[in-house]
């Protein structure tokens, strides 16, 4: 493996799809186990039961001694429990309320609406306008006086560039000087979504999600839409606490110094079972494991639940810090594998992780999308900006945005369990070719990583939510 952190970002050997298929022969039986077995849907449905994974809840604890037991069954070895502390995020009542005058004008009528507080929204009252931003984009929000107001924003981003995140329109916003912050849902069903305003740490201003339904009736009401200007109250009861929560480790593979990472977060939201984000993505990793455990690799494994993702990727970050980088030849990152039937490989500026599964595609002709733009928002970020290559495994349903995760819909139902165990043979290979002596992992240099996100236009969004990094200045 080559450490060497001058190397070029695109450098790096020429995995052969040949010994990929030459592998598939010595981990037949293991591969077969899995085809057939499941381990992966009792062990996704033991996650699920479990109902709130939240950071540092004690139904986190609850999965976090799940997966253990889970790693241990696998055949990891020197599995054990690595606890952090956090700022833990507690829910309360969430009010909305929408004040209009009567059709005869001579009177007012009030509308509650069900909304649910973002994690780290502070606990507060806004009465204000609204203001209707459309996607919520920075340049959606400049056009708008926004001073004071409530700011609605959808949960999806216009197609024909890069998808912005939650955090990033919050911050934009409240920059600009917004009282608070409403998150539609785009797709219909009442379901209003959920998801972390900051990393780790309470946000300046109230924020709440609302469904698709509840968005038309907001936006009709915005002061720079045409009809009836509302008033709007909206208060969040929520408190920001100490708190603990921890990663789990197991390893595979030989006692090398130099070893991969294989990482998955086990966390999810209070609203639902968490079964797609990630249930799916650590019991593909799971699966995984069982398979390596009984692979000849050349290269160690450390395989790590990580948590806390949903709240700030603070697992991924104490793990990061924990370790000495420099023995890490790189980290794979599985979360959204197992969701949808096609395998995405996000490879992060990296040309040899996404040479590694292009190879992996094409030995077993399973498609494997490769794309190289990199972001901020999952595990492998805390690695990745230190110039550790990565890959992030995910999986693609063909729609924009999240569909039915970081709602009440996101549960084991929506399950298909032959993507996870087919993925997690998939993650199996990957991690195998990614440990071949010959297979060169070169360092990303960090220069080029930073232009890499402002080509992608991030560096606006990401200064917003206050996730650019000071080196990059």
């Amino acid at each position: 493996m080559s450490t060497d952190t001058d190397a070029d970002t695109d450098a790096g050997g020429d995995p052969d799809p040949e010994r990929v298929r030459e592998r598939l022969d010595a981990f037949a039986p293991a591969l077969g186990r899995t085809w057939t077995g499941t381990d992966p849907w009792e062990f996704l449905t033991e996650l699920t039961a479990i109902g709130s994974r939240m950071g540092g809840s004690e139904g986190e604890r609850a999965a976090a001694d799940l997966v253990a037991d889970a790693f241990r069954e696998a055949g990891l070895r020197d599995v054990y429990t690595d606890p952090f502390e956090m700022n833990a995020w507690r829910r309360g009542e969430t009010t909305l309320e929408v004040t209009t005058p009567t059709r005869t004008g001579d009177g007012e009528r009030t509308r509650s609406f069900e909304a649910l507080a973002l994690p780290y929204s502070p606990a507060g009252a806004v009465d204000a306008e609204l203001v209707d931003a459309g996607y919520g984009t920075p340049e959606e929000i400049d056009e708008l006086d926004v001073e004071g107001k409530l700011v609605v924003a959808s949960t999806t981003t216009p197609s024909g560039g890069r998808f912005v995140h939650r955090m990033e329109k919050f911050g934009y916003a409240v920059g600009a000087g917004a009282a608070g912050f409403v998150f539609v849902n785009h797709l219909d069903g009442q379901l209003p979504p959920t998801g972390s305003l900051t990393f780790g740490e309470e946000a300046e201003a109230p924020a709440v999600g609302v469904s698709k339904e509840t968005g038309a009736w907001l936006r009709e009401y915005a002061a720079n839409t045409p009809g009836e200007t509302a008033s709007v109250h909206c208060s969040v009861d929520a408190e920001t606490v100490p708190g603990e929560s921890r990663n789990v480790v197991g390893r595979t593979g030989p006692d090398t110094d130099e070893r991969l990472l294989l990482v998955a977060h086990y966390d999810g939201h209070d609203i639902a079972e968490g079964a797609l984000d990630n249930g799916c993505g650590i019991a593909t990793v799971v699966t995984a494991a069982g398979i390596l455990a009984e692979a000849d690799l050349e290269l160690g494994v450390d395989v790590v639940a990580v948590g806390c993702e949903e709240v700030g990727l603070l697992g991924a970050e104490h793990l990061a810090e924990t370790t000495d980088l420099d023995s890490v030849a790189g980290v794979v990152n599985v979360d959204g594998a197992g969701r949808f039937r096609d395998l995405v490989a996000l490879s992060h500026t990296s040309g040899a992780t996404g040479a590694v599964a292009e190879a992996v595609s094409r030995a077993t002709r399973h498609p494997i999308e490769v794309e190289g733009e990199p972001h901020p928002f999952s595990d492998q970020w805390p690695f990745v900006r230190r110039g550790v290559p990565a890959l992030q495994l995910h999986s693609d349903s063909g729609e924009r945005g999240r569909g039915w995760g970081h709602t009440h819909a996101d549960t084991r139902d929506k399950v298909d369990d032959r993507n996870v165990r087919e993925h997690g043979m998939l993650t199996a290979l990957l991690v195998a070719e990614l440990a071949e002596p010959d297979t060169e992992l070169p360092r990303l240099d960090v220069a080029e990583l930073a232009d890499a996100f402002r080509e992608a236009d991030f560096e606006t969004g990401m200064r917003a939510a206050d996730l650019w990094p000071a080196g990059w200045e």
